[in-house]
């Protein structure tokens, strides 16, 4: 996939340009200068291609963490395809950003010297100042007033290869399709099970990185790709902007969002208000969920509330134990606190790392690619059945006021997570205990280890009543005494 930077100095636009080019308020904008920090991507359609659309922090190396933030802009530059470099026309045109041009026209890319901020003729005016730059390509844009746009969309749109872009996935037919209407597998049934496993062939897996502030989550990034992708520093808080990055390893195509670290809500101040927005944003968008924790330090409520935010999303999930060359405990001994406080993440493997040296980190790879397996899978209809039979023999449904509680079949309906339609006479007397019951049991005989089971109840047909007995059924038994009388 083709990869579009947008690169510049400090606030002078270029994550409100990736918002609006995104059609979604995706990256941070603020007044603040260097609120961007980390390069962040999404892909985008523009003349009907596909690419990466990419969001860099601000060249500006005031100081030695903008200074890294810089150089990790312009090391992102060398690898995109097309570059648009943004500054800011209410201003004269700057020794600075004029020398940074020339090193990007070295690149020997696509390049498009965007002059934003053009809301007025005196403005306009001051935009041929930028004519010093010697540019072959350039174009005034407003990203306020969406001026300008259609020209840079179309500009883009010459300066990319044709691409083959694969058809979208087909919407799975509905559950109770492969059964006939007596509840019994249709022939459909096999062709159901194999649509699924194609559905997730070739799919990144998406993975997002959470836990509260400096428990590591930006180094476990670099050391995942190898690469110094995210800024790290002892600074609280120093992850604003998701941060994305692509890495294949053993032919799976991971995709990783360090998120920001969450504070305690009455510590979140400021422009970190949007980077919790974001994490949820994330949370959306994710398969498998990182939740890094600090081994060197005791467990809080806050890692027990993200957690808990993990969950609500039903992702598959990893709890990493970070710094543990620095714990001075035993891992027994964490992991019993661990599921004993994370009792709605039981099914979440626990992995020791030391991100800064890198140790253990390669298995979290493997580790992944199975939990996303498990995530996506879809259990054979024939063989959940045959486990359902086994699990309600062994412990039958308790009665509802002396009335039978039968669950006729099982069906997945849906994957990532699994979903498990259990048709029944009564679904609404189905108690949780009994729920989790299945799920207990259901894991026992199928490798569903970091991902949630959800379980649907549901009646035999949309006209069914709490007897059991369906209303079609009814309807033609009373066209046939009709009949009869006739």
């Amino acid at each position: 996939m083709q990869k579009v930077i947008i690169i510049g100095r400090p606030n002078v636009g270029k994550s409100s340009l990736f918002n609006r080019l995104a059609r979604a308020r995706i990256a941070i904008t603020s007044d603040t200068a260097g609120t961007t920090r980390d390069t962040n991507s999404v892909v985008v359609g523009i003349a009907g291609t596909d690419v990466r659309l990419i969001d860099s922090g601000g060249l500006d190396e005031s100081t030695p963490m903008f200074a890294n933030v810089a150089k990790k802009s312009l090391d992102e530059a060398k690898s995109a395809d097309i570059i648009l470099f943004m500054v800011d026309g209410k201003m004269m045109p700057d020794e600075a950003d004029r020398e940074i041009f020339y090193s990007l026209l070295r690149l020997k890319r696509p390049i498009c010297l965007l002059i934003n901020k053009i809301d007025s003729r005196r403005d306009k005016m001051r935009s041929y100042e930028f004519a010093t730059f010697g540019a072959h390509d350039s174009i005034n844009i407003s990203v306020t007033h969406n001026t300008g746009i259609d020209e840079l969309l179309a500009w883009i749109g010459s300066h990319l290869r044709e691409e083959i872009v694969p058809d979208s996935d087909e919407i799975l037919d509905d559950l109770l399709e492969i059964y006939d209407e007596n509840g019994e597998i249709s022939s459909a049934a096999d062709a159901h099970d194999s649509d699924f496993a194609a559905k997730f062939d070739g799919k990144n897996i998406r993975v997002g990185i959470l836990g509260r502030v400096n428990v590591g989550k930006s180094s476990l990034l670099n050391a995942l790709v190898r690469d110094s992708r995210a800024v790290v520093s002892d600074t609280a808080g120093t992850t604003i902007d998701p941060v994305n990055e692509i890495y294949e390893y053993n032919g799976r195509v991971f995709e990783f969002v360090d998120t920001a670290g969450i504070r305690k809500r009455g510590r979140i101040e400021g422009i970190e208000r949007f980077a919790l927005m974001r994490t949820k944003s994330v949370l959306e968008r994710c398969d498998v969920a990182l939740l890094v924790l600090d081994a060197s330090d005791a467990l809080t409520e806050l890692d027990e509330r993200i957690a808990g935010l993990i969950a609500q999303y039903h992702l598959g999930v990893a709890i990493v134990l970070n710094k543990w060359d620095a714990s001075k405990r035993e891992f027994d001994e964490i992991s019993r606190e661990i599921r004993d406080r994370f009792k709605f993440l039981a099914y979440a493997p626990i992995i020791s790392v030391s991100a800064l040296s890198t140790k253990r980190v390669a298995k979290i790879y493997p580790l992944i690619a199975q939990i996303y397996a498990n995530f996506t899978q879809k259990i054979q209809t024939a063989r959940l059945n045959e486990a359902m039979e086994e699990i309600t023999t062994a412990h039958p449904l308790p009665h509802e006021k002396g009335k039978l509680v039968k669950i006729y079949y099982a069906v997945q309906y849906d994957t990532a997570p699994p979903r498990i339609a259990l048709v029944m006479n009564r679904p609404r007397a189905l108690h949780f205990s009994y729920e989790r019951y299945i799920t207990n049991q259901l894991r026992e005989r199928f490798d569903l280890a970091g991902t949630p089971v959800i379980l649907t109840p549901r009646k035999r047909g949309a006209g069914e009543d709490e007897s059991g007995e369906n209303n079609q059924n009814r309807a033609k038994n009373h066209k046939k005494e009709s009949k009869n009388e006739k």
